[in-house]
């Protein structure tokens, strides 16, 4: 099985990129919004840790939120939290596809949290700034103090591009897209 790690700053299109791929993706933020949803142990972990924020289930992001930007520690406590349940969410579908050719992962803290194998292909999704932060702006629950904490946490855009194999330039078009991944997958299959 080859696994393909996408790269990239918040907004540059990771998803859209990853899901072009026509393989299965795992995708990291899905998997922490259906855990905010339904799975009560996150919860009465977090409950735990942060009663002052975390006070009702499902998990209100709006809590989340504001539970990040108080303080730093409370970052660091549901990332401590939250990223273990991701990972075991990770193996399982790696399980589930280990015969798949080609698995897809969108996990924003890839490199970050080590979760990336030295044989993995890594694609770093480069777009351009100014349509990034148009995009970002358009986000119905976007703020700004909120993205600025994790970018904080994330490597450097540079750093990111040199650990990748590919570079796909994403101009916010299907077309753009579709040929750097046909090409990409020409040269690792």
């Amino acid at each position: 099985m080859i696994r393909i790690g996408i790269l990239g700053e918040i907004g540059a299109g990771k998803s859209h990129v990853a899901n072009s791929f026509g393989y299965p993706v795992f995708n990291a933020d899905l998997e922490v919004s259906k855990l905010y949803k339904k799975n009560k142990k996150i919860f009465y972990k977090l409950n735990k840790k942060l009663p002052k924020y975390i006070s009702s289930f499902p998990i209100d992001k709006n809590q989340i939120t504001e539970a990040i930007l108080s303080n730093n520690s409370n970052f660091k406590e549901i990332l401590k939290i939250v990223h273990v349940e991701v990972r075991k969410k990770m193996k399982l579908f790696l399980k589930k596809n280990k015969n798949k050719k080609i698995v897809i992962l969108d996990i924003p803290l890839l490199l970050e949290n080590k979760i990336n194998n030295k044989k993995d292909i890594l694609v770093f999704v480069k777009s351009p700034r100014r349509e990034v932060i148009k995009r970002l702006k358009k986000r119905p629950n976007f703020n700004n103090k909120l993205f600025k904490k994790f970018k904080n946490i994330q490597f450097k855009p540079i750093y990111k591009k040199r650990k990748a194999q590919f570079i796909i330039k994403n101009k916010f078009t299907k077309k753009s897209v579709n040929i750097s991944i046909k090409n990409i997958l020409k040269k690792i299959l």
